[in-house]
């Protein structure tokens, strides 16, 4: 989890007191209330919208389960030691600071799988951070391709949409006119929708588009093809995308994804969002812009300075491998 999403869920309880949440009515989950609500007191977490929160606070219900979970999670965080967080100080140091002033000793030791590559010389197996089986078959579909000429898709393990979303995204990677590649998940869908992909599109995109079902992510990332990351910002992925340098289209789903969303397109300016109601013009739009406008030239040097932050921080005498040494060193102790 990211420091942003930890420290938005440590928030929820200041949102019940100040009467923000639960929200009054279900029409403010589309009457604008969620863009329109600024929420500017939270150290460290400038240019929040009550959007921008890890997703448990879009309910009416005072009594909801995942809500009163997170929130009673955040709280109970205070009887730990200290916190170990997979993030580095240059990218989230305003929020770490807060983190610490509220909870005592906090070690970011992150980007972990940059940090494993240091202490094994190569990631190891069953370090991966996957719930599925890789398959790095679809590894081939890259090779001849282009520099930064490909759109890699992927919403993670758990991350559902309905069927009219994935014929949204389908159509404006397909309208784009760029190549992609593009991870769906067997149970990608909502219960009783079908997976199935309009055959006019898999006609359409014969030869520059390629789906598969899992693949070897920070290959894929670390591949030259790849262009930009159409993702869910889980944090995992957000991580591996900032250590290879790749920028990203950003459709959170849950949880945290919100505020890392947030951070990636306003404070990191390496993301640029999709709206929760996908429609295939945007998409087209922006895979375009990320793959060849002036923006998306400018995000990808961004990411690029990202890359070597997180490189520097991971590597021996790095801030985020001192913190691993602390770690090691307190456990031991």
């Amino acid at each position: 989890m990211s420091a942003c999403g930890f420290m938005g869920f440590y928030h929820y309880k200041e949102l019940v007191e100040r009467g923000i949440v639960p929200l009054k009515s279900e029409d403010d989950l589309v009457n604008g209330y969620l863009d329109s609500t600024v929420i500017d007191w939270m150290p460290g977490m400038p240019n929040m919208r009550l959007r921008d929160l890890p997703s448990f606070i879009r309910t009416t219900d005072p009594d909801d389960v995942m809500f009163n979970f997170a929130l009673n999670e955040a709280q109970a965080s205070y009887r730990a030691t200290a916190i170990i967080i997979n993030s580095f100080d240059d990218l989230e140091g305003p929020v770490l600071d807060e983190m610490s002033l509220t909870y005592g000793t906090v070690y970011p030791i992150g980007p972990l799988n940059l940090l494993c590559s240091q202490a094994f010389n190569t990631m190891p197996e069953s370090a991966s951070s996957s719930l599925w089986k890789e398959d790095s078959a679809c590894l081939d579909c890259l090779e001849g391709r282009e520099a930064n000429s490909v759109i890699y898709v992927n919403f993670g393990s758990l991350a559902i949409m309905t069927g009219q979303q994935l014929t949204e995204f389908a159509w404006g990677l397909a309208n784009s006119g760029h190549d992609f590649l593009w991870i769906i998940r067997p149970n990608a869908l909502v219960v009783d929708e079908s997976a199935a992909l309009p055959r006019e599109f898999l006609v359409e995109t014969r030869g520059r588009g390629f789906l598969a079902s899992w693949c070897p992510q920070e290959d894929v990332l670390g591949h030259p093809s790849i262009g930009g990351f159409l993702t869910h910002c889980g944090w995992n992925s957000t991580m591996e995308a900032i250590s290879s340098g790749v920028p990203m289209i950003c459709w959170p789903f849950f949880a945290d994804q919100q505020p890392n969303c947030r951070f990636l397109c306003v404070e990191w300016g390496v993301g640029m969002e999709v709206d929760d109601d996908v429609k295939r013009e945007k998409v087209e739009e922006l895979v375009r812009e990320l793959l060849a406008g002036e923006k998306g030239a400018e995000m990808r040097r961004k990411a690029s300075q990202w890359k070597e932050r997180a490189i520097r921080a991971t590597e021996p005498g790095g801030k985020s491998f001192i913190k691993f040494e602390e770690v090691v060193k307190d456990v031991l102790s």
